[in-house]
This record gives structure tokens, C-alpha cells and sequence, in this order.
């Protein structure tokens, strides 16, 4: 992993940020899918590519999405993630950056399919299906993110609510679940154990790593604690779960010092 991000710093590339009119969302449906400057590098690898939020990338290549997501979290995986249009690389060096990445042999390519199930293992959130503009961050289990300073000061938008969350009580919150039999998926319907819908699952999907379904909803705060049981329905049968804390699998971030 040293040696990838050691490579990355010789080619002197520099991160350069986007014209703020590029961020507008595509339909797939009425727009041509854009492509990013690996779609082509995506091909040559055997990547299997799908439309995703208005961008055609690839959902996994020629390994399947279990030894993908496998060898990320015991070694390293590059992912293209140019669609975000936040921070780039120039487009013309991106191929020869991503090649110069793949010679370490480490490093392999990961799609879509693993960046979803090793973001849902690590409780990290979607937007648009975890959290969106309506949710706040301490109904989504965000709190960490606003510093003690910002609370005292409330210098930032949507504070009037937000701080008085942070004090209070909040009406749902964001949690992590596991259950054996059929996977969880978003919409699926959250039961109390008298059979009452209490939530709704936003992600979920089988944990590679644990071999246990996982996912995230949202449920009424008095249910909220670690080891509360629960039901969901899937396929018009309930099953039980468990409220569990987050992340389901121990972080290990490579941090650059």
C-alpha cells in the first residue's frame, strides 16, 4: 500500500477541482451515460460496465465481487471514483497513473459491486439512500462531524435544529442490523418483535467478511440501542435481527503521514 501511494506522489500529479456545472445530476434515462477517462482502461481489464447515476462504470471485473472485496480489505483495491467530479487527476494522466498503480502487485481493480459491500461493512453511508437533505446528523448517527466549536458558535446551516437534537432526544436514528437467512434490502420493512413497522432498512446486503447479512435503517430512538431485537420482512416472511453497533468490521485505514 506504501509503495501505491509513493507512486502516486513521484508522478507529480496534482489534484486540480472541477467546474462547479459539471455536478449536475443525469437521468439515465433522458441523457447519453458519461464516461470517465478510464472507460476504455475499463474495457481492456474486463470490466463489466452499468449505468450509475448517469455514468457508465464497471460493477466488477474479471474476479467475482467476493475475491474483490476480499482482497481490498486484506490488501489494496483501485477504484474509479472521477464520476464524483471533486477532485481530479489531468485526464490525460490518468491511464498512466492507474497503470503505474496496477504494476505494484497488490493493488488490483475493484467496481462497484465491492465498493457498496465494503462501505455497508464499514457503516458508511450512500447518500441519497442513507442520509439525504432532509436527514440531520444526529438522526443519521453523523454527530462526530460537528466539532465543539461549531456547536458553541452554531455557525452553520440548520443549527437552530440541529443543536437542540444533539441535547435532546431525536424521533429516529440511523443503525446497523444483522440477521441470518435472506438478505436485508433497502425498503425492506423493520418490525418491533409484537409485529408493529417501526422503520424502514435503507442498504443492506451479505457481509463478505463476517458471513452474515448487515445493513442500516432507520428506527424510533427508543430502539435504537446496541443488541435491541427486532424483525424484518423479507420476501413477505419476517425475520429476526438485531440492532448492532457500527462499523460491523473494524476499520484499518492507511493513513499518509
Amino acid at each position: 500500500m506504501q509503495r501505491a501511494v509513493s507512486m502516486v506522489a513521484r508522478l507529480g500529479l496534482r489534484l486540480q477541482a472541477f467546474p462547479s456545472t459539471l455536478g449536475r445530476p443525469l437521468s439515465c434515462t433522458q441523457d447519453v451515460l458519461r464516461r470517465t477517462p478510464l472507460y476504455d482502461f475499463h474495457l481492456a481489464h474486463g470490466g463489466k460496465m452499468v449505468a450509475f447515476a448517469g455514468w457508465s462504470l464497471p460493477v466488477q471485473y474479471r474476479d467475482s465481487h467476493v475475491d474483490s472485496h476480499l482482497h481490498t480489505r486484506q490488501h489494496c483495491s483501485l477504484f474509479d471514483v472521477s464520476h464524483m467530479l471533486q477532485i481530479s487527476v489531468p485526464a490525460v494522466g490518468a491511464v498512466r497513473l492507474a497503470t503505474a498503480l496496477l504494476e505494484n502487485p497488490e493493488v488490483k481493480l475493484a467496481g462497484l459491486a465491492a465498493r457498496d459491500s465494503l462501505r455497508l461493512e464499514a457503516g458508511l453511508c450512500l447518500y441519497g439512500n442513507d442520509i439525504d437533505e432532509h436527514t440531520t446528523p444526529v438522526e443519521g448517527s453523523l454527530s462526530w462531524t460537528l466539532g465543539k466549536r461549531r456547536r458553541a458558535a452554531m455557525d452553520f446551516p440548520g443549527a437552530t435544529v440541529i443543536v437542540p437534537q444533539l441535547k435532546g432526544k431525536v424521533q429516529r436514528r440511523r443503525v446497523g442490523l444483522m440477521c441470518e437467512g435472506a438478505p436485508m434490502r433497502a425498503h425492506s420493512p423493520i418490525l418491533s418483535t409484537e409485529g408493529t413497522v417501526i422503520g424502514t432498512v435503507t442498504s443492506g446486503c451479505p457481509s463478505p467478511c463476517l458471513k452474515k447479512n448487515v445493513a442500516m435503517g432507520y428506527v424510533p430512538c427508543e430502539y435504537s440501542r446496541p443488541g435491541t431485537p427486532l424483525l424484518v420482512e423479507v420476501r413477505q416472511k419476517q425475520q429476526m435481527a438485531v440492532v448492532s453497533k457500527m462499523p460491523f468490521v473494524p476499520t484499518n485505514y492507511y493513513i499518509l503521514k
